[in-house]
């Protein structure tokens, strides 16, 4: 008979788990008023906390609103776009489309450099450069042209002070007279012009990202790609990704990658450096690249899709407390992608699109953004 009970009481919880708490507790009561065992009783009502506490975990992490955002937004952004989010060690939200899983590859522009600011941070923690280094160290032609004095720290935070255009797609795809990273790179030493002083103004493009990516290509010994593999994209089980390219590689903007993967850096980035028990950043590292490197009266350019916001080392500080602390950082790529992560709320979150999006939606994502915050509670206060 008590075995018969709970089979039945258990099957009926499983029937009526999406409706209200008040309809979970009035079938319990029930239950409990025809059995006259005290054991069962305790037992039942031990079962009833469980669901309850269960239910109460749940719906704090009702992304209905997000979903309305989604489909609302679908002109603007696409059909063809991933959402995940990932919290408590889990994901909690995967949204996708028949055509567009969490798998399937795309352009992630300059999303790419959160990933390369993250390599050569491997460097910085392993002692084999710092980031107040002078790029001349390494690259001696800078000193030639007198540009001795630029930093790997800012170029990681985008202050090297070389002239440079904004970036659109005509000017990634000109890329291609390139042949090599280092090709790349020595034309910025020798033929781009000082524009402001090094570390006295922010200007948001690819020479910065790209100057650090080929000092890592002297003090590692190897190409690019195969420096990020190593260290990064294998360790993180970023198998769909890559920076190959038959011209010049980028490290700035030339990723392609798949919503999934990427979340795999986020999770890292989100755990201080860990991924799967394995530390792949140094907490410090991670705490580096989060902190402010510039000051909003210090922006002469920032795409709109992140204007009004500060710049770390490889990516933007969303927001920061009262005292400064960051909060929640991301590495939007100008053409679509957007990836967070928010520390106080503990949650790592990605849009992933492959349509080339005009820059000036930054207040769709927010949105979304904002809706995603609404379901996942912040610690921090």
């Amino acid at each position: 008979m008590i075995f018969k009970f709970y089979v039945t009481f258990i099957s009926s919880l499983q029937k009526t788990f999406k409706l209200y708490s008040q309809t979970i507790i009035q079938f319990v009561k029930e239950a409990i008023m025809s059995v006259n065992n005290q054991s069962i009783c305790l037992k039942v009502s031990s079962v009833l906390v469980f669901m309850l506490i269960f239910q109460s975990v749940f719906s704090q992490y009702n992304f209905s609103e997000l979903d309305a955002l989604l489909k609302q937004s679908e002109k603007d952004l696409g059909k063809n776009m991933v959402t995940l989010i990932y919290t408590n060690g889990k994901m909690v939200y995967k949204k996708e489309t028949d055509e567009f899983k969490a798998n399937t590859q795309a352009p992630i522009a300059s999303c790419s450099k959160w990933l390369t600011a993250a390599l050569v941070m491997t460097y910085v923690d392993e002692g084999k450069l710092s980031l107040d280094d002078k790029v001349s160290t390494y690259l001696p032609i800078f000193a030639k042209y007198g540009k001795s004095y630029i930093t790997i720290r800012e170029c990681l935070s985008h202050q090297t002070g070389i002239k440079q255009d904004q970036i659109t797609l005509l000017g990634l795809l000109s890329r291609k007279k390139f042949a090599s990273l280092e090709e790349e790179v020595n034309d910025f030493a020798s033929k781009k012009e000082i524009d402001f002083n090094p570390g006295t103004g922010f200007y948001y493009g690819q020479t910065g990202l790209n100057i650090a990516a080929r000092v890592c290509e002297i003090v590692g010994k190897r190409q690019f790609e195969q420096l990020m593999q190593e260290r990064i994209l294998r360790p993180l089980n970023m198998r769909a990704t890559s920076f190959f390219s038959e011209n010049a590689v980028n490290p700035s903007g030339g990723a392609n990658s798949t919503a999934q993967d990427y979340m795999n850096f986020l999770v890292m980035i989100l755990n201080k450096g860990m991924f799967n028990g394995k530390r792949i950043l140094s907490e410090k590292s991670i705490t580096e690249m989060q902190t402010p490197q510039n000051t909003l009266a210090q922006v002469k350019y920032a795409p709109k899709v992140a204007e009004g916001f500060m710049y770390g080392l490889g990516e933007w500080i969303l927001e920061t407390d009262a005292n400064g602390k960051t909060i929640a950082v991301s590495s939007p790529g100008l053409f679509g992608t957007w990836p967070i992560v928010n520390n106080c709320r503990g949650y790592a979150c990605i849009f992933f699109t492959k349509k080339l999006i005009s820059q000036d939606k930054k207040s769709i994502y927010l949105d979304l953004l904002k809706a995603v915050d609404a379901s996942i509670p912040d610690h921090c206060k």
